[in-house]
């Protein structure tokens, strides 16, 4: 007789249903698993006969065999160690009742028997939901917002016996629910203490510039001599992002969990700001098995690219996918996993390698050829995918005190324009990552606005994915407005700030 346990494989951030099977027939004492197992699934056997025995059970002249199926499908990690030892125990006789067939058993065993949480549980679980299961046995983990889980049934265990009685009926584990976050509206508040809009002062076309670019979803790249206040903008961007929807926030979570990563806040969208000198791998991810990089941990939130300029041109041009498509796939020799990475891109680069081209209080040194040179480290496939360029001058810190708007006012226009978006397309998908089609057959232009777009882009000379993002960036200016259509206004300001104010025209004259 054979026994089937349901367990969770995982491959990147996906979740498959896997079948142990147990067969016991009288020979030398030994324990074998196929079904294309790694290192870690291999060594189960000494961990899961260390604790059985605990609980008396004998295997003295007994040969064991586990296959894991799908056969095909390679399984790496201890996630299967519970369900082998339930098997085998079954199999043997020590749990006389039926064992539900859509109860799946997740968890790494301790030579005591006691039951460790493994990496990769959340999103586990989070499949074992898609695939039918409706009792999942797991181990306690605080990093799993229980919480946010709902339509299945959970039985945290500590040790195997604890599953013993579970499945008797002769006790009850209790569930322990712990608020492991904290509160939504503490934790922006503290936030805000630290870094607000409010604080910044000058910039006010590059703080609209951003609101639209939050409010949509939209990439942005940011030019300015050193010191007149990139990075702080792109710092205090993430305070007037919304905060997170309950599924964006399981996997934001998962991601980190993949990654052995700790995750600040679950509610607030993550900022990752990777430092120039990162290899690609970090980037991008990747390993033997592969890791989520950097633009995965930034998935419903932003990347933060300081020096963009200096980053390898390697680096750059794989993101040219990721920006695309919202999800990165990695290939190795042992798996390929996709990973999803929709995130905002915010990049930051001096206008020349001296950083003072433009300036108002020093004089730039480099020359034309310098200065392309330079600028020619961001491709043009990676300046296509920027929906928004923007030119930064230093500002006077002697300026007379108006009241500035705080990132709370700026978020609830964000936050409404973004409900618009929702009803809109009846998804939680923002302007930037909405298909064409349905772009235009929501919010179509007008004869004389598509005229005018064509117009400007043959005198600018821009590809056929800018004139995208242009009446992307318009329905989101129409959307801050409360506009139901794509205005003439918010067309002639979407092309304004997609124009790259530092000309060639300047250059040509630095020739003269």
């Amino acid at each position: 007789m054979t026994v089937k346990i349901a367990s969770i494989g995982l491959k990147g951030l996906e979740g498959y249903l896997v079948q142990v099977e147990i067969q016991i027939s009288h020979g030398t004492e030994s324990m074998v698993i196929v079904g294309l197992p790694d290192t870690s699934v291999k060594e189960s056997k000494e961990r899961v006969l260390s604790a059985i025995r605990t609980l008396g059970c004998d295997t003295t002249e007994q040969k064991i065999i586990v296959n894991l199926s799908p056969s095909e499908q390679k399984k790496n990690g201890p996630l299967f160690d519970l369900a082998m030892a339930i098997g085998v125990l079954k199999e043997r006789g020590y749990i006389k009742e039926e064992i539900p067939h859509d109860a799946a058993f997740i968890g790494a065993l301790s030579l005591d028997g006691t039951v460790a949480k493994v990496e990769g549980m959340l999103p586990a679980v989070i499949a074992a939901k898609g695939l039918g299961i409706k009792l999942v046995f797991l181990p306690y983990d605080p990093l799993i917002p229980i919480d946010l889980l709902e339509g299945i049934e959970y039985m945290v265990v500590h040790h195997i016996n604890d599953v013993i009685q579970c499945i008797s009926g002769k006790g009850q584990v209790s569930l322990p629910l712990q608020e492991v976050n904290p509160p939504l509206e503490d934790t922006i508040s503290t936030y805000e203490c630290h870094k607000d809009f409010s604080h910044i002062i000058g910039h006010e076309q590059a703080k609209q510039a951003l609101e639209i670019a939050a409010a949509g979803g939209h990439n942005v790249l940011m030019s300015g001599p050193p010191g007149c206040g990139k990075s702080l903008l792109a710092e205090t961007f993430p305070s007037i992002l919304p905060s997170l929807t309950k599924s964006a926030q399981l996997e934001v979570i998962s991601l980190y969990q993949l990654a052995q990563e700790k995750l600040p806040t679950s509610s607030i969208a993550p900022y990752r700001h990777p430092h120039h000198s990162a290899s690609s791998i970090a980037i991008i991810g990747g390993g033997s098995y592969p890791k989520p990089g950097e633009i995965s941990l930034a998935h419903h939130g932003v990347l933060f690219l300081d020096e963009m300029a200096e980053f390898t041109k390697k680096s750059l041009d794989m993101l040219r996918q990721p920006l695309e498509t919202g999800k990165v796939t990695i290939s190795r020799a042992h798996s390929t996993v996709t990973y999803p990475a929709s995130f905002i891109l915010i990049g930051a680069m001096n206008p020349c390698p001296c950083g003072y081209l433009g300036s108002n209080t020093q004089y730039c040194t480099c020359t034309p050829k310098q200065i392309q040179a330079y600028r020619n480290r961001v491709s043009g496939p990676v300046y296509d995918r920027i929906d928004i360029l923007l030119t930064l001058k230093s500002v006077n810190l002697d300026q007379p005190f108006n009241r500035r708007e705080t990132s709370l006012e700026i978020r609830q226009r964000v936050e409404k324009a973004r409900e618009r978006e929702y009803a809109r397309y009846q998804a939680e998908i923002c302007n930037a990552k909405v298909p064409y089609e349905q772009l235009t057959r929501s919010s179509p232009l007008t004869e004389s606005q598509q005229k005018m777009i064509t117009q400007v882009s043959s005198k600018q000379q821009w590809s056929n994915r800018v004139q995208i993002k242009i009446i992307r960036l318009a329905r989101t200016i129409s959307d801050l407005a409360g506009e139901s259509n794509i205005t003439d206004e918010s067309i002639w300001k979407a092309i304004t700030l997609r124009r790259n104010s530092l000309q060639k025209s300047e250059l040509k004259a630095r020739e003269n």
